[in-house]
């Protein structure tokens, strides 16, 4: 309990509040560069524990973060379960698109996800003891969307029209992610993470009631599993862009703290919530990118309106066309240092 993330998740209010950001291991650095360029393809660097672990660990040297999220992808868990995943330089992830029929008799092999477990062993050897280290997965959801659709697609109606029509199936992929998706945190865990993060990416647009079967039910299964293995590390959920979906997700799903997107305003997203649950957020990345005065005044908004535990973080992740200088900056604002806005 002497990392500040940590203690946020428990309920307390520190000041000035944790930081982190999402994707702070990535292109915006030239050190990840140097690294990414000795890996043959993406899924490699993921799965190499080696190169891992070195950009896990580098924006903590950089910047000082008070946590070090796992260097993975979501979509590693589908390789898991026999599917094909790529990534395409301008295109990102392409998957063989699932059906039906495929969902029925899906292979599982969760031993290829071992050098991940090797990563995190890693990087918590290696990083101080008031730092923490965050792995995760994506949501059952999101991560079906990418294997319905095939790769990503801003509206996901491809993946709603089959949640639609193909319940059955739905369901039971769903199911079989947040079974595996259990199994990869649980892993992660016991090699020494200290905070485990579920990134339901594509929780917008959907009705409450499917928000609630596609979303809130399948993660329930996963946090359930997760607890019964005897993990008891604290969880943080991010619906991201779930609008009042939220709130919902924020009572039914048994997580210490709800991220929230850049739509969502701080103050009012509080009083909706249970009054102990942390909350982290959600600087908006664009205004990272542009940085000087826009940043400046973004990040103050986000001091100003933010409340109890509370980590501070983006809305979404750091693009790779961020100035290190504007993420120095942030840092020092929010830890009442001296920033220089560029």
């Amino acid at each position: 309990m002497n990392q500040p993330i940590l203690e946020v998740l428990s309920g307390t209010m520190k000041t000035p509040p944790p930081i982190w950001m999402m994707r702070q291991a990535g292109r915006h650095l030239p050190e990840y560069m140097k690294i990414r360029a000795t890996a043959k393809d993406f899924i490699d660097f993921c799965f190499s524990p080696d190169k891992a672990a070195e950009v896990t660990l580098q924006p903590i040297r950089r910047y000082d973060m008070d946590a070090a999220i796992l260097f993975a992808d979501i979509l590693l868990v589908p390789i898991a379960l026999g599917r094909s995943v790529t990534f395409e330089k301008g295109v990102g992830p392409i998957l063989n698109p699932i059906s039906p029929e495929d969902i029925l008799s899906m292979p599982r092999d969760m031993s290829v996800l071992e050098p991940v477990y090797e990563t995190v062993s890693r990087v918590r050897s290696e990083l101080s003891k008031d730092k923490t280290l965050i792995g995760f997965c994506g949501g059952p959801w999101t991560v079906a969307t990418y294997m319905i659709e095939g790769r990503g697609s801003p509206q996901k109606q491809k993946a709603k029209h089959f949640a639609y029509v193909n319940s059955d199936a739905m369901d039971q992929l769903l199911s079989d992610l947040a079974d595996a998706s259990a199994d990869y945190m649980i892993g992660q865990a016991k090699a020494g993470a200290d905070v485990l993060k579920i990134f339901e990416s594509w929780a917008e647009g959907l009705a409450p009631a499917m928000f609630d079967r596609l979303v809130i039910k399948p993660t329930q299964q996963m946090i359930k599993k997760i607890r019964e293995a005897g993990i008891t590390v604290p969880i943080i959920g991010f619906p991201r862009g779930a609008g009042l979906n939220a709130v919902r997700y924020a009572h039914k799903v048994k997580v210490q703290a709800c991220a929230a997107g850049t739509d969502m305003p701080l103050n009012e997203f509080r009083g909706l919530i249970p009054a102990h649950m942390a909350t982290q957020g959600n600087l908006d990345p664009l205004a990272l990118r542009i940085g000087g005065d826009v940043l400046k005044s973004a990040v103050g908004q986000v001091l100003s309106t933010m409340s109890g535990p509370h980590i501070f973080n983006l809305g979404h992740g750091v693009a790779p066309d961020v100035k290190i200088e504007n993420v120095q900056a942030v840092i020092a604002h929010v830890r009442g240092g001296d920033p220089k806005y560029v």
